[in-house]
């Protein structure tokens, strides 16, 4: 009779799990940041209990598990409305490499070494940092490399706003400011920088603009 009893409560516990990741989407699979690591460890210590406590309620891991997921979707809801909460709880991109060049300043700041540099290099198929446009490392610790083309430019695309909020980071990059980028954005019809979803700057300089709701 134990023995089932661990059957069936396992298997309620992996259908709960699966049913709680659905529910987190799908970024939560692909993307750890720090927030989903808590999340999937505090889901794997209730699922241990759940299994190892068989005269234990389920409900007692059920809403732990249940209030996980609403937190989580909370979080996920108020990130697509707040860059601030998003950049608080995720963190945002560094650039570690510029034009071939290493900036040790940043990678002391994120506690990010050259070896970890080098490897995420190599894996990415690039053997010399001189050979690198642009490389960032991304808050989940993703490093994503462009290479050099053989006219020394690269497909690296800068981000000058995002969900309708000014990227001082990338002004900064492109040595640019607000006033210029206001200009920009209305000589392609645009009246206002709460009405653009993404504008990227790449480096023809090319300014690419895409409007919120265009396919509403």
């Amino acid at each position: 009779m134990a023995v089932f009893t661990v059957i069936i409560r396992t298997l309620v516990t992996y259908i709960i799990i699966l049913l709680v990741f659905r529910f987190m989407g799908k970024r939560e699979i692909g993307e750890l940041s720090v927030m989903d690591l808590v999340v999937f460890i505090m889901l794997a210590e209730i699922a241990v209990f759940l299994i190892e406590e068989p005269n234990e309620a389920i409900w007692k891991a059920i809403v732990p598990m249940a209030v996980l997921l609403a937190i989580q979707i909370g979080s996920a809801w108020i990130s697509l409305r707040s860059q601030k909460f998003r950049r608080w709880f995720d963190g945002k991109p560094s650039v570690i490499i510029k034009h071939g060049k290493v900036d040790e300043y940043e990678m002391k700041k994120q506690r990010y070494n050259f070896n970890d540099l080098l490897l995420q290099l190599r894996e990415h198929g690039v053997h010399e940092v001189q050979d690198v446009a642009y490389a960032i490392l991304e808050p989940s610790g993703k490093l994503s490399v462009f290479e050099k083309k053989e006219d020394g430019s690269s497909d690296y695309a800068v981000v000058l706003i995002a969900d309708g909020e000014v990227q001082y980071s990338g002004l900064k990059i492109v040595r640019k400011n607000r006033q210029w980028l206001v200009n920009e954005i209305r000589k392609q019809g645009c009246t206002s920088i709460e009405e653009i979803s993404l504008c990227t700057m790449n480096e023809d300089g090319d300014v690419e603009i895409d409007i919120k709701n265009e396919y509403k």
